[in-house]
């Protein structure tokens, strides 16, 4: 099938550009249509965790970011009039030990910018109108400006939001509900604030708010409205004047109720048709999951379908992606739910009880730092993943983060698992119990698969390198005793451990990535 595209990309959300902007560093030829003449000038989603600023800076695109936003170091929660304890993110494990307050806009914008600097770019005023899959690929029939074009493409990534056109005419179904109980947000300063601004503050009274820190001493206000036709500022303010008299809203601006889902759907894929972002999930808003969750379903995605796009490995590598991002869905849309429901409570034991709870959680430092991890999205483990292999450890298993505070090689001024390249990273680590000569003959043997189809390795330390690779501290930290090879998939995710058996394992690595005939 001649195509237009290897890649249509409906969507040009945070989601959609992320994906599109990692396939053109891959080469691969992406096409990134939206239906908006313009992006959108204000949006809801305030929250950028650590996990996000990681894949930011993996890409050399933190600092924008960074300088745009504010940090968020810690959220506080409170109820009847106290405050029941902080998660506190120095807790997290991440470099990035906050979260950013940032308006949304803020970062497609950034977004838009590295994807431009890729040679690519934002087809807009297009609307998809229909999808016919063929064996060898997809024809999409766009509406450009009222005027009908005909795209064919290898693949299609429906970016297109809750209510996606790609999931609908895909025939894929969801599972979950409506949240019943509307949300409203405004953006606001507050005059007489005695407290940091590098900090989020939830108070889970009557009328529940949420107050996330954003740039110019300004806040993003969420709330649960007391009627639907109550003053929203009126409602915000009479919770808050329980904690503090003195605070007043002051410069309000846009006003605006809305209503949200806890979907998910019920598969990821059909055919050559594919979901990411609130295409394939949406959940509450109450713990900030939405936008970051979609942008580590692009950032995982993006390798994969490169490697089939290219045909280095066949198209089940793709089923990993669903079997990886679904189960991550489905424990936000749960997490939320819950949370949901604890803010919501009336009764007054209940009440009393959830506080009960929380002042627990915090007062715990094994779960108190829990709660930092997940706020993090640190938490998230590939370990049940098909293309994942290796024995689990304490130390680091497969399907586990590499920690993000590690260097893997001293020549890099920042830590990092040198995911700015476009394939897997090898990387040899020796222990107490390694015999001699033992690293230096795995670091001939990982050289010998640099440039093969599915690897392409990136980076790796030559033999007798004084590197990470050799620090007993983090030959402990890791839990190797003898010599172990780590190979750090391109979405920085641990894909192969091999504590031994090395050459074996190499191999059945690649197979487990579908490595084509």
């Amino acid at each position: 099938m001649k195509t237009d595209a290897d890649v249509l990309v409906v969507g040009a959300g945070p989601t959609g550009l992320l994906l599109a902007a990692e396939l053109q560093r891959r080469a691969v030829d992406c096409l990134l249509i939206d239906a908006h003449d313009k992006p959108m000038s204000w949006d809801r989603a305030t929250v950028v965790h650590p996990r996000s600023i990681e894949i930011f800076d993996a890409l050399g695109i933190s600092a924008p970011l960074l300088q745009a936003g504010v940090r968020q170091r810690l959220a506080r929660v409170h109820s009847d009039g106290r405050a029941l304890g902080d998660i506190d993110l120095s807790l997290s494990g991440s470099r990035y030990a906050y979260n950013l307050g940032v308006s949304e806009e803020v970062t497609e914008a950034i977004l838009t910018d590295y994807l431009g600097r890729l040679g690519g770019s934002v087809t807009r005023s297009t609307r998809l109108a229909d999808l016919r899959q063929q064996e060898d690929g997809v024809t999409a029939i766009l509406e450009c400006e009222g005027e009908p074009r005909e795209v064919r493409a290898r693949w299609v990534v429906g970016c297109d939001g809750h209510h996606s056109t790609v999931r609908s005419l895909a025939g894929i179904e969801q599972d979950g509900h409506e949240i019943e109980e509307p949300w409203a947000v405004f953006d606001t300063a507050i005059s007489g604030w005695p407290y940091s601004h590098e900090a989020n503050y939830a108070y889970l009274d009557a009328t529940p708010i949420i107050l996330t820190a954003l740039p110019d001493q300004r806040w993003r206000v969420y709330l649960r409205p007391s009627s639907e036709e109550s003053d929203l500022v009126a409602d915000a303010a009479g919770t808050l004047i329980g904690y503090l008299p003195d605070a007043t809203f002051t410069e309000v601006a846009n006003p605006t109720r809305f209503h949200c889902y806890t979907r998910v759907a019920k598969q990821y894929r059909a055919g050559r048709l594919l979901l990411a972002g609130d295409a394939a999930h949406t959940c509450s808003p109450i713990q900030g999951h939405g936008m970051n969750s979609g942008l580590q379903d692009a950032f995982n995605l993006a390798w994969k379908l490169a490697l089939v796009c290219k045909g280095r490995s066949s198209q089940s590598l793709l089923d990993s992606y669903e079997a990886e991002r679904r189960p991550v869905a489905l424990k936000f849309t749960a997490a939320g739910d819950e949370a949901d429901q604890a803010q919501m409570l009336r009764d007054g034991a209940d009440r009393r009880a959830r506080d009960a709870a929380i002042r627990g959680v915090f007062a715990d430092p094994v779960t108190r730092r829990q709660e930092a991890v997940a706020e993090a999205e640190h938490d998230i483990d590939y370990g049940a993943s098909p293309i994942v292999m290796g024995e689990r450890n304490d130390g680091l298993a497969p399907g586990q983060l590499w920690p993000s505070d590690l260097a893997i090689s001293p020549a890099r001024e920042a830590p990092s698992t040198s995911v700015t390249a476009t394939g897997h990273t090898a990387i040899v680590v020796s222990g107490i119990l390694a015999e001699a000569d033992e690293a230096a003959e795995l670091h001939r043997l990982v050289k010998a698969h640099f440039g093969t189809p599915v690897f392409d390795f990136d980076a790796e330390p030559s033999a007798g390198e004084e590197s990470a690779s050799s620090d007993p501290a983090i030959a402990e930290r890791l839990g190797v005793r003898g010599v172990t090879l780590f190979l750090v998939r391109p979405d920085g995710y641990l894909g192969l451990r091999a504590d031994g058996h090395h050459a074996d394992a190499l191999a059945a690595y690649a197979a487990r990535l579908g490595s084509p005939p």
